[in-house]
């Protein structure tokens, strides 16, 4: 059945019957012809569309070949005209039927002028983007028919849509060279906005007074890597950061934040709710699922729900998600809602690559850190990703994250444009109470615990962002409030002289 609708793409009805119709994929040989005779009279006329088409862009096989063996001869330094090609064409078989070697001298001789080469080029592509448009629908409907367990649907409905938005980029040529001129034209009117916004930020605002000032916010087409061990609560910063960058997209009306588009690959979206409602409920999440609750709780969580609900905050938790699903589901939310601005991904090893999971390891998370910067760069928003930490944190006596630390491959440090790692002291040394050493008496002993409860205190409810890695902008360490019973990141309100030491 999938065959025959591949071989009649189209049904003609005459009276109670259907008759298959032959059609001629869409093509035009007199603009193939008239565009290989301009560039073989004249080769600058390549240069206008040498970026645009490709041999295999040609409807005749034969007109491929003459145009990759002339763009072999211009990119060498070379001219490409009749008498330079006849050589390689002389005794070609495929070019006999169509006289010879002499084809190329009447190629030439037949153009009148090149003035249109650049239409004839766009024409070309745009036919060869039809021939393509063909043959997606032929496989996506074979596809379909095939009886598959391992592609269901919903996967070929990605692979369609990734296919095809392969295909609406090719032959782009909106990304050449800009003026430094207009560039900076650009660069003073994101400093104009960002002069008019409260916060002064030129990206996304975090919610967060310090970090925002350290970053400038999260920037356009960056890639930030959020890392941190367990328990450090990389998770929450992310929420946090995100719910802030929505509720202000809100509360400015769209002057500040964006709309944030939230990929929680580890949590459910209940689990992921149930934690932003009791942050800002103040009810720690966990006595919201074991349903110790007060009544009086559900009043504030009324508040608390009325007032999320309006920030424009999407999750999606479909788990095993491929970094290619990934992406496609972006582009749809970003057509769906224009002032999507931000993306997070909770958390990149739990993303899968395109190849078969007895691949490398390593190479799957370079594909996926790639895919990452270049959504980011497609859609030209941040997007946030989290990341684990090596073991290696653990045995050292500062356990302050390194860049080495970074999980299972460079490519994460290499290609982020910025990383951030999440620490606090305070869960450590909660750890380390000392305890009475053979031999030790009672005054050497009470002295070393109270100096570790006065450390302890000095420390309390404080975290540390560190930014080790900022491809435009300075490093160093941002000190932030915690709130462990509502898993809450919020500005820290330094004594005066205490400052955060240097990384």
């Amino acid at each position: 059945m999938a065959e025959s609708i591949t071989n009649f793409p189209a049904l003609r009805s005459t009276g109670t019957d259907l008759v298959p119709i032959q059609r001629t994929p869409p093509h035009n040989i007199e603009a193939e012809q008239a565009l290989l005779g301009a560039i073989l009279i004249n080769n600058t006329a390549f240069e206008r569309i040498g970026e645009l088409l490709q041999p295999e862009h040609f409807y005749d096989p034969v007109h491929g070949r003459i145009f990759g063996a002339i763009s072999t001869l211009i990119n060498r330094g070379q001219i490409a005209d009749p008498k330079t090609l006849r050589g390689l064409f002389e005794n070609d078989p495929a070019l006999s039927d169509l006289g010879g070697a002499q084809y190329l001298g009447d190629l030439a001789a037949s153009v009148i002028s090149i003035i249109n080469v650049e239409d004839y080029g766009r024409l070309i592509h745009e036919l060869y983007t039809r021939r393509q448009l063909i043959i997606l629908g032929e496989d996506t409907v074979n596809e379909a028919y095939r009886h598959d367990l391992d592609n269901p649907a919903a996967r070929q409905i990605e692979q369609a849509e990734t296919r095809l938005f392969e295909l609406a980029r090719t032959g782009e040529l909106d990304r050449g060279f800009v003026k430094l001129e207009k560039a900076l034209l650009g660069s003073l009117k994101m400093a104009e906005e960002a002069h008019k916004r409260d916060s002064h930020v030129t990206g996304v605002t975090t919610g967060l007074r310090d970090l925002d000032r350290k970053l400038g916010g999260l920037q356009k087409s960056d890639l930030v890597i959020l890392a941190g061990r367990p328990s450090m609560g990389k998770t929450a910063l992310a929420t946090n950061i995100a719910c802030n960058a929505a509720n202000a997209w809100y509360k400015s009306e769209g002057k500040e934040g964006s709309a944030v588009a939230f990929f929680s690959l580890e949590m459910s979206s209940e689990q992921l709710a149930t934690r932003l409602l009791g942050e800002h409920a103040q009810v720690p999440s966990d006595k919201i699922r074991r349903g110790e609750v007060k009544t009086e709780d559900f009043s504030k969580f009324f508040e608390a729900a009325k007032f999320l609900s309006r920030a424009p905050l999407y999750i999606d938790d479909t788990p095993g998600l491929t970094i290619a699903g990934l992406r496609t589901r972006s582009r749809r939310l970003k057509r769906q809602v224009p002032h999507l601005g931000a993306i997070v991904v909770d958390y990149l090893q739990l993303l899968s690559g395109s190849g078969k999971r007895d691949d490398n390891r390593v190479q799957e998370i370079s594909e996926i850190t790639r895919g990452l910067k270049a959504l980011a760069k497609e859609l030209d928003i941040p997007v946030v990703a989290l990341s684990q930490l090596s073991r290696a944190v653990e045995m050292r006596e500062d356990k302050r994250p390194q860049l080495a630390d970074l999980r299972e491959s460079g490519s994460i440090e290499q290609d982020a444009d910025v990383v951030l790692f999440v620490y606090r002291e305070e869960y450590y040394h909660a750890r380390a109470e000392p305890t009475r050493r053979q031999d030790e008496g009672d005054e050497k002993f009470n002295q070393r615990y109270q100096n570790w409860q006065q450390r302890g205190e000095e420390i309390s409810n404080i975290a540390e962002v560190v930014v080790a890695k900022q491809r435009h902008g300075p490093i160093g360490i941002v000190q932030l409030h915690f709130d462990g019973a509502f898993t809450r990141f919020s500005d820290l309100e330094r004594r005066f002289g205490q400052e955060p030491e240097e990384y």
